[in-house]
């Protein structure tokens, strides 16, 4: 904005200084025609800056119609940006359990297709080594293979062995429970969505990759149907985030987990509230909160005494992981930078993706400020 208005203040300046020079000029031709020198070069001891103030006085006096068209332009211009702005940085899909406002939006995202032509199967960040972690080419870091890459990141930090049975709590398309289902053949993997679109693609995906130990179901995660210590491995990538009630989230988990089994949870998290959140901050997420449909976010720290307040989760550890993960979000932006077609051929999605776009980019600066943390618990 100021950018704007400094602008339009030296186009302004500019546009008088040159009807001046186009009144004096004549008066200037003439003296030189008729053989007479111009008068004398007089130095004035006027400040500079009380110059540009009369020049600007002059103007706001007596503005010229191009004066007023560069203003009037510079001004257009400002507010359509403030406009733009204030727009983008008002939440548009505020959470609502009762319209199941997270399952009709992975419905869109699902049958819309552009989430997974750039993101692929693993709807979740990926995994980024040093030298790794710089755009637009991030070390020659592929986007998709970072998803595999945290995947096995995720595994090895879950220290689980050779589970049985799996339980894949947001499953998305299904991405990670396939990859799971291929690396442990002997095991049967279930994930669990809200999202019809989502758990008939997923179920499609693993027919035609010939997976036969990887089923989807709708489950809500808060009110499994599933029994007590079913499953011996619990899987629960990024779908923290979307739960209105952690403790019942992490309840559920700790539920069906048989005795002596693994559960893992990879979840985007706010740091602790001390100190508390300055205005700015908690401005920052108040809009993620609305724009993705999350109820809310909690810390860390938080996670773990919920885990340990179960009484059946022991020795329970936790880690950071934004340094490892902060690239991907520029990351997702830079691929569509590089293949844009598949939005640009379908306007609708315009809006939309710009939309996203600019949510993506507040999730890098909230997760690079601090404001944001991304939470390992196992």
């Amino acid at each position: 904005y100021l950018c704007l208005m400094r602008l339009s203040v030296g186009l302004a300046l500019l546009v008088a200084s040159t009807e001046a020079y186009t009144r004096c000029a004549p008066a200037l031709l003439r003296v030189q025609r008729h053989g007479a020198s111009p008068p004398p070069l007089v130095l004035r001891s006027t400040p500079p800056l009380a110059s540009v103030a009369a020049a600007a006085t002059a103007l706001v006096s007596a503005p010229s119609r191009p004066v007023l068209n560069a203003v009037l332009l510079a001004s257009t211009v400002s507010a359509l940006v403030l406009w733009l702005v204030r727009v983008l940085n008002t939440p548009s899909r505020v959470y609502d359990r009762a319209a199941n406002s997270v399952g009709r939006e992975y419905d869109a995202w699902t049958s819309e297709g552009i989430l997974e032509y750039y993101w692929g199967e693993h709807i979740h960040l990926g995994y980024y080594e040093e030298g790794q972690r710089k755009g637009p080419f991030y070390g020659g870091k592929d986007f998709i293979q970072a998803k595999y890459d945290f995947i096995d990141r995720m595994l090895d930090f879950s220290k689980a062995a050779e589970p049985a049975n799996v339980l894949d709590v947001g499953c998305g398309i299904g991405g990670t429970s396939r990859y799971l289902a291929k690396k442990f053949p002997q095991a049967s993997v279930t994930g669990i969505t809200i999202s019809p679109e989502q758990q008939q693609r997923a179920t499609s995906l693993a027919a035609e990759r010939g997976i036969p130990n990887a089923k989807f179901e709708l489950v809500d995660a808060l009110n499994m149907k599933f029994a007590d210590n079913t499953f011996d491995f619990v899987w629960a990538c990024e779908s923290g985030e979307h739960m209105p009630d952690k403790e019942k989230y992490v309840q559920e988990m700790a539920r069906v987990l048989k005795p002596g089994g693994r559960v893992v949870i990879a979840t985007w998290c706010q740091r602790e509230e001390t100190p508390e959140f300055t205005p700015s901050e908690r401005k920052t997420l108040d809009y993620l909160y609305g724009e993705w449909t999350h109820p809310y976010f909690i810390s860390i720290d938080e996670y773990a005494r919920i885990m340990q307040r179960t009484g059946v989760l022991e020795q329970v550890a936790t880690d950071d992981w934004a340094a490892q993960t902060i690239p991907a979000w520029r990351h997702s932006v830079w691929v569509g930078v590089w293949d844009p077609w598949p939005v640009a051929r379908r306007p609708r999605l315009w809006w939309k993706t710009i939309r996203d776009a600019w949510c993506l980019e507040v999730m890098h600066r909230a997760f690079t400020g601090g404001v944001m943390q991304y939470g390992m618990m196992t």
